[in-house]
């Protein structure tokens, strides 16, 4: 029995295709979601408790930082939700191919570039 394993497993020096990438980065974004969701039910608990809350509430999202945390949420939401698409379709036969699975990362790419630059217009 010949043994050729990888000799090198360094992650650094290792290309990955795209749609590795992209189903590398739709796994991420699932799990900053999962953070991300526990921010917006605090911020909706907040809102509906009072007016004066609410009130404060509006103020506080006029915050840059804040901002960039709502962006931030809405930026994976948005990645998670292309790449997730692409996967349900991968499961019904559309795009299995090699040629077929580098071309529906790069669209998962570029609708998410697309639909992030939109969240950020429609949060600032």
């Amino acid at each position: 029995m010949k043994n050729q394993r990888p000799v090198n497993l360094d992650i650094s020096t290792i290309k990955l295709p795209i749609a590795a990438i992209v189903s590398i980065l739709h796994r991420v974004s699932g799990v900053f979601l999962f953070a991300g969701v526990a921010v917006l039910l605090w911020m909706l608990d907040a809102s509906l408790a009072s007016e004066e809350q609410f009130v404060a509430l509006q103020e506080t999202l006029t915050n840059p930082v804040w901002q960039v945390i709502i962006w931030a949420v809405l930026a994976a939401l948005a990645y998670h939700l292309v790449a997730g698409v692409r996967h349900m379709l991968m499961d019904c036969g559309l795009g299995e191919s090699l040629k077929g699975g580098r071309l529906g990362a790069i669209v998962v790419v570029v609708l998410s570039v697309v639909l992030i630059v939109l969240a950020g217009v429609w949060v600032w």
